[in-house]
């Protein structure tokens, strides 16, 4: 299900997949320069699909999300990879870009921690895709990447994301009180985990035992 080149830090790059659901053939890799066009038509179509579940940055969402702006993300995107501190992966269905899913502030030593995060095409969202895809990330980590807990912070108000992680099996475990500032404003949020004992023959599996996904 993965291929991690030699030489590399653990977990990343990796192209991760694929895995069948119902609204096509979910991948995951690495993310590229040339992925720029896709990335802004599909985020600045998704405004009001989005920007009330993400961090309040400064500019405007046609700025943050203009093709010119993936350059510099990518760039940041693919150094912090390589130092360690994250790994971000692109979503592809049926080969074309789908989303994003990035699993950040990795820490070792005796926490090997870190969180998860995801957005998906709303031409897409409710077909599977999203659960696919952090089935496959949260199997990567506890393998390759070597990492022992996965934690996902969700507003209360986000019922699409909630049913992702309920439907995986992630444990919830309290509500942090105006937690981050998203849509212009300090909100509350759940925070979910997973441990490697938790699921000790994957994700993915329990995924397709449960119908949601098949392999090709």
């Amino acid at each position: 299900m993965a291929s991690v080149p030699a030489g590399r830090h653990p977990g990343w790059p990796a192209r991760l997949g694929p895995l069948i659901v119902g609204a096509g053939v979910v991948e995951v890799r690495a993310p590229r320069l040339w992925d720029a066009a896709a990335w802004s038509r599909i985020r600045r179509r998704d405004q009001r699909h989005l920007e009330n579940w993400e961090p309040s940055v400064p500019g405007t969402w046609a700025e943050r999300n203009a093709g010119i702006a993936w350059p510099a993300q990518w760039s940041t995107l693919r150094a912090l990879g390589r130092r360690g501190m994250s790994l971000p992966f692109v979503i592809t269905v049926d080969g074309e870009f789908a989303g994003q899913i990035t699993v950040g502030n990795v820490i070792r030593g005796s926490l090997c921690s870190a969180w998860v995060g995801y957005w998906v095409d709303s031409e897409v969202t409710g077909g599977g895709v999203a659960t696919a895809s952090v089935a496959l990330v949260v199997d990567h980590c506890f393998t390759s990447a070597g990492l022992h807990r996965i934690e996902a912070t969700v507003r209360p108000e986000n019922a699409a994301s909630l049913r992702v992680l309920t439907k995986l099996g992630f444990r919830e475990e309290g509500l942090f009180r105006r937690y981050l500032d998203v849509a212009g404003d300090w909100r509350d949020h759940l925070c979910f985990a997973l441990t490697t004992e938790d699921i000790p023959k994957g994700l993915v599996a329990r995924l397709i035992a449960d119908g949601g996904a098949v392999l090709p």
